[in-house]
């Protein structure tokens, strides 16, 4: 009987203490991304979506606290979600209007991660879910996978160098189901010549890719408002 009593007061000790180490984990990556108030930066943008003609792309790309971003590239489109890659995350965490789980562990890229669960308290929050896979030892986010009400699942895969300081990436890949996932208002889709009109239906089952490889970065030297209108 003792045994038992035992065991049963170890695991809510246990839960209790899981629930106060990922809020600290939480806490370090968000000051972590405190550190970034703004900045300009330069990559490359692939997109491997099989429907759509995207030829790799120089981008700019510019953000400013709380939630303004910009991407800018020549021609084409962008299939990106809504404030961004990297950034998007702060939209979840800046809040602290959230209730998170701890979900165990897991290696992503020969990286021990801590797994975390992020469901967001306000209802009309377009995020339903976020899984985050933080690497403790660095404080940075490895991989994130969004649940969203508008543009169903999608998965960031985040590497970091030189940046890593601001929990900034230097490569970062986005990906999605088609079928889910809304474009932009007003994109027209540029079809693969190869692709019949009557295929699209079922080439929209497959996933999308879109991957940023970043140059440079100019961080906490000013965006001028202008350039988010």
């Amino acid at each position: 009987m003792k045994k038992i009593f035992f065991i049963l007061f170890l695991i809510p000790f246990s839960l209790f203490t899981n629930a106060q180490d990922v809020i600290a984990l939480i806490d370090k990556v968000k000051a972590k991304l405190d550190k970034v108030n703004d900045y300009t930066a330069t990559g490359i943008l692939k997109t491997d979506v099989v429907f759509i003609k995207a030829p790799v792309s120089k981008v700019v790309i510019y953000y400013k606290k709380p939630n303004r971003f910009r991407l800018v590239k020549n021609g084409g489109i962008s299939v990106l979600p809504k404030g961004g890659i990297s950034i998007g995350m702060t939209n979840v965490i800046g809040t602290n209007n959230f209730t998170a789980l701890y979900a165990g562990d897991a290696v992503v890229n020969n990286i021990k991660t801590k797994v975390v669960k992020l469901l967001p308290n306000d209802e009309d929050n377009n995020i339903v879910l976020s899984t985050l896979y933080i690497d403790e030892k660095d404080v940075l986010i490895i991989k994130a996978v969004t649940t969203t009400k508008e543009n169903g699942t999608y998965e960031l895969t985040m590497n970091y160098s030189k940046y890593a300081d601001y929990g900034l990436p230097d490569k970062v890949q986005f990906s999605f189901n088609a079928k889910d996932y809304k474009l932009p208002k007003g994109i027209t889709l540029d079809f693969d010549e190869s692709t019949k009109p009557s295929d699209t239906d079922k080439l929209k089952n497959k996933k999308g890719k879109v991957e940023i490889v970043y140059s440079s970065y100019n961080i906490n030297k000013g965006v001028d408002d202008a350039v988010f209108k």
